[in-house]
C-alpha cells in the first residue's frame, strides 16, 4: 500500500500498517538500534536557507533533519523529501554512497524522523538537493500520516490533532508564526509608549458579579472554592491605585460558556490601563496600535479579510451609540421622553428587549444597537457613550449621568475591544456591584459576590484612568484572514471523543 496517500483506508488495512511498523521497531531494538535512544543530531542547515542561498551552499557538506514525507525507490538509488521547520528539501541517496545505510533507508516509513549528511547540488531538473553521504533514523513513526499530499481537510481532526495538521498543511504553521509576531509587536508598541507588562492571578477567590460564567475549582490546602478568572481588570486597576502609571497584561481568560466561530472557552486578551487618562485617549492609542501592528506584520494597514478590504490606516469613524442607532435604525433616542416610550418604540420595530416591562430607555437603546447597527460596522468604527445599564465599571458622563464614558470598536461587524474612562468612585462602584450581583444571582449565579478587596482599593483613591481590553485571538483572525477562532488557537477546546 502507498502510504503517501493513506486516507480512507479500511480498518483491516490500517491495522496491518500499524502491525508492520511496530514489527520494524521491534527488529531495530533487537539489533541494538533503538531509534528512541538518539540524543541529538548535528543539524547545520535548514531547507529554506539552502534553497534561498544556493550559491553559498553549493558543494558544501550540510546536516539536515526532519520528517520523511515522500520517497521514491529506484533500485540502487532513491530520492526522498524531508520536511523541517522551514519547509521541504529533496535528497538523493544511493547504495554506492551509503552501503548498508541505504538498505536500512529503504525500510524507513513515511513519517519517520531522519537525519541526512551530504553535499548540496542541483539535479538534472535543476532541483536543489542534498547528495546523501550518511542517513540515520532519529525517531520511528508508528502512525501513518493522513492525506499527506492532499492536505488534511477534516476540521475536527485538524483541531484535535494539531500536530498532524501542521505536518499535512504547512501553511497552518505560518498562521501561528504570524500570531507570535502579532504578540511581539503588541508588546513592542505598548512598551514603547511607557506601559509596563505585569502578571495577575489566574486563580481567584470569588466569583464576581460580571455576566460571564466562570470555571470553578477547589483548593485543597486552603479548603476553599476558587475560580478561573474571567478578566484581568480588577487586579490591574489595583496596581493603578498602588502607583503604577501604565500597566498591561497579556492574559489567558476562561469563560464557562458556549463556543462558536468567534468564541472559545479559553482565550487571550490584552488589558491596558493608564492613569490620568480617559477613554478618548484610549481610542487614539488602540487605533494607532492596530495600524502599527498591521504594518509591521502584514506590510500594510490595508488588509483583506474574508474577501473584504479593511482599511486600518485611515481615520476610524466615531459615533455615539445614540448617533449609530439613529443612522442605521432610523430611531432617535432623544424622542423618547419616558421608559414606556422606549418600550413602545421597540415593540413597533420588532426589537426584543430582554428586560421586558422592566426595560429602561438605556436597555432599549442597547437592544436597537444589537438589532440594527453591529452588522453594519464593517470598517473600523468606534461606538462610544454607552448607557449606564450595561457599563458597571465605566465612569458616568458629567453632562449626562444616564450614559458612561465607554466605547467598543468594531471591525467586520465584530466587536474587537472595550474601553472606559474607569469608574473611580467607590460608593457608586459598590452600588453597581451590588446590583450586578443581585441580577446574576437571579439568573442562578448563587456564588456571585461583591469584590470587597477591589472596593477597599478604590477607597484609598484611584486617579482618573483610561482602560481598554481587546481579544488577541480576534485580532489574529483579522490579520491572518482566518474565518474561525479555532484556526488561530493551537489547541482549541474540543468535546472529547471515545478512542
Amino acid at each position: 500500500m502507498d502510504e503517501n496517500v493513506i486516507n480512507n483506508v479500511n480498518t483491516e488495512d490500517l491495522s496491518e500498517i500499524l502491525r508492520v511498523r511496530r514489527e520494524k521497531l521491534d527488529a531495530l531494538k533487537a539489533a541494538g538500534k533503538n531509534p528512541y535512544e538518539k540524543v541529538r543530531y548535528d543539524r547545520t542547515a535548514m531547507s529554506a536557507d539552502i534553497k534561498d542561498n544556493y550559491e553559498q551552499y553549493e558543494n558544501k557538506v550540510v546536516g539536515i533533519a526532519g520528517r520523511l514525507i515522500s520517497k521514491r525507490i529506484m533500485g540502487k538509488a532513491s530520492f526522498a523529501v524531508i520536511l523541517d521547520g522551514k519547509g521541504t528539501i529533496q535528497s538523493y541517496l544511493s547504495i554506492n554512497d551509503l552501503g548498508d545505510e541505504y538498505t536500512a533507508f529503504k525500510d524507513f516509513d513515511i513519517g519517520d524522523i531522519i537525519g541526512i549528511t551530504g553535499f548540496v547540488f542541483k539535479t538534472r531538473t535543476e532541483e536543489i538537493s542534498v547528495h546523501a553521504q550518511s542517513v540515520e533514523l532519529l525517531s520511528k513513526s508508528l502512525l501513518p500520516l493522513p492525506e499527506k499530499f492532499h492536505g488534511l481537510k477534516d476540521e475536527d481532526t485538524r483541531y484535535r490533532n494539531r500536530e498532524v495538521d501542521l505536518i499535512a498543511n504547512p501553511e497552518v504553521k505560518q498562521t501561528f508564526i504570524k500570531r507570535s509576531l502579532i504578540l511581539k509587536e503588541i508588546r513592542n508598541y505598548l512598551d514603547g509608549i511607557g506601559y509596563l507588562e505585569v502578571d495577575t492571578p489566574v486563580l481567584q477567590p470569588l466569583e464576581i458579579g460580571a455576566a460571564a460564567r466562570p470555571f470553578k475549582t477547589h483548593h485543597n490546602a486552603l479548603d476553599i472554592d476558587m475560580y478561573l478568572r474571567i478578566e484581568t481588570e480588577l487586579y490591574l486597576k489595583r496596581l493603578i491605585v498602588g502607583g503604577f502609571d501604565r500597566v498591561y497584561e497579556v492574559g489567558r481568560i476562561f469563560r464557562n460558556e458556549g463556543m462558536d466561530r468567534s468564541h472559545n472557552p479559553e482565550f487571550t486578551t490584552v488589558e491596558m490601563y493608564q492613569a490620568y487618562s480617559d477613554y478618548r485617549e484610549m481610542m487614539d492609542e488602540i487605533e494607532d496600535l492596530y495600524r502599527t501592528v498591521a504594518e509591521k506584520v502584514c506590510g500594510s494597514a490595508k488588509i483583506t479579510y474574508q474577501g473584504v478590504e479593511i482599511d486600518l490606516g485611515s481615520k476610524w469613524e466615531r459615533l455615539t451609540m445614540i448617533e449609530a442607532v439613529k443612522k442605521y435604525a432610523g430611531v432617535d433616542y432623544n424622542d423618547w421622553k419616558t421608559d414606556e416610550d422606549a418600550r413602545k418604540a421597540a415593540k413597533d420595530n420588532g426589537v426584543l428587549v430582554e428586560e421586558g416591562d422592566e426595560a429602561t430607555k438605556g436597555h432599549v437603546l442597547i437592544a436597537f444597537f444589537d438589532a440594527f447597527v453591529e452588522e453594519k460596522l464593517v470598517q473600523p468604527t468606534f461606538i462610544y457613550d454607552y448607557p449606564v445599564e450595561n457599563s458597571p465599571l465605566a465612569k458616568r458622563k458629567p453632562s449626562n449621568p444616564a450614559f458612561t464614558e465607554r466605547f467598543e470598536y468594531f471591525i467586520y461587524s465584530r466587536e474587537m475591544g472595550n474601553a472606559f474612562s474607569e469608574l473611580n468612585d467607590p460608593i457608586d462602584q459598590r452600588q453597581r456591584f451590588e446590583k450586578q450581583v443581585k441580577e446574576k444571582r437571579a439568573k442562578g449565579g448563587n456564588d456571585a459576590k461583591v469584590d470587597e478587596d477591589f472596593l477597599t482599593a478604590l477607597e484609598y483613591g484611584m486617579p482618573p484612568t483610561g482602560g481598554l481590553g481587546f481579544g488577541v485571538d480576534r485580532l489574529v483572525m483579522l490579520l491572518t484572514d482566518s474565518a474561525s477562532i479555532r484556526d488561530v488557537i493551537l489547541f482549541p477546546t474540543m468535546k472529547p471523543v471515545k478512542k
